[in-house]
């Protein structure tokens, strides 16, 4: 079994459904309200686990009533959680508009997330073990960049997803393996609003990249190989939060696996599938017998649910 070890965000998502986001200084009446455990670490460290891995995650939660549910959810995940700090404090909180397209806006809150400034006792004896590590950038940079380089010395495969994105230091991007940003952080990096520009722009500092590009796959590119799109399955959205973080955890399982990038792509692009045909981030991601079954019947063709 494939076992990676996640370092990264918990947060409480505090959704609002409505028929459309309202425009700055207008107020628009929601249908629904709904607190939803996330964080983009959290939802990586879900996703994989739902799709087969041995996970672990490191990271920290508040000690006011969202810090035990978000540890709670996790464990009911399936998500080794022996070394989730407890912070005093106010768990992370996400702020999350949701419209009937799909489409969603987040505020972030760091809360307890903020407190994860480096490595603690046991995380790099847990990092050893495993066969990748996952980071984002919600936690301080500090520990994101600890992390990686930790993982590198180690001969850990490092995945980093560049959100929020941000400009990333040398020390981070020598550090990692393989970047998966979504196509508007892959601009946000670059400059440059064509994916396979700014893939070939980012492969200056790392040697692979995977794009997500929404509903139209996601595409690949490494130094020693041609680069290639992966479509995605087309299904109706309902809510796309967290679709990127189910990507990447079902991405890191099947490389772990050893199956080949497009393989791979493809498998993690039916995960995500899924997962946008249900509201919620953690709560919309799918089991691996749910993306194995989905697998084998998507033809491209429109599908409703699964």
């Amino acid at each position: 079994m494939t076992s990676i070890v996640v370092l990264g965000s918990t947060n409480m998502d505090l959704v609002a459904f409505v028929d459309r986001a309202p425009a700055r200084g207008e107020t628009v009446t929601g249908r629904e309200f709904r607190t939803i455990p996330g964080g983009k670490g959290a939802n990586q460290a879900v996703a994989a686990a739902r799709a087969g891995a041995d996970v672990s995650m490191i990271g920290a939660v508040g000690t006011d009533e969202f810090g035990a549910r978000l540890h709670a959810a996790l464990e009911s995940a399936g998500v080794d959680t022996d070394l989730l700090r407890a912070a005093e404090g106010p768990s992370g909180t996400a702020h999350i508009v949701v419209d009937d397209e799909g489409g969603n806006a987040i505020v972030v809150v760091p809360g307890a997330n903020g407190t994860v400034t480096s490595l603690d006792h046991g995380d790099e004896a847990l990092i050893a073990t495993s066969d990748a590590l996952l980071l984002q950038l919600e936690l301080p940079l500090s520990a994101v960049i600890e992390g990686a380089v930790t993982a590198r010395r180690l001969g850990v495969r490092t995945v980093l997803t560049p959100a929020p994105a941000r400009q990333l230091p040398p020390e981070l991007l020598a550090a990692t393996d393989l970047l998966v940003p979504n196509e508007h952080e892959a601009a946000a990096l670059t400059g440059l609003a064509d994916p396979r520009a700014a893939a070939t722009a980012l492969l200056a500092h790392v040697p692979e990249v995977v794009i997500t590009l929404g509903a139209a796959g996601s595409l690949y590119a490494a130094r020693d190989r041609e680069p290639f799109t992966v479509p995605a399955p087309h299904v109706r959205a309902v809510d796309t939060t967290a679709a990127g973080d189910t990507f990447v955890g079902a991405l890191a399982v099947a490389l772990g696996e050893g199956l080949p990038a497009r393989e791979a792509m493809a498998w993690a692009s039916t995960a995500a599938a899924l997962s946008v045909q249900r509201e919620g981030a953690s709560s919309s991601m799918p089991y691996r017998s749910e993306i194995d079954a989905a697998h084998d019947s998507f033809t491209g063709r429109e599908v409703d649910t699964v």
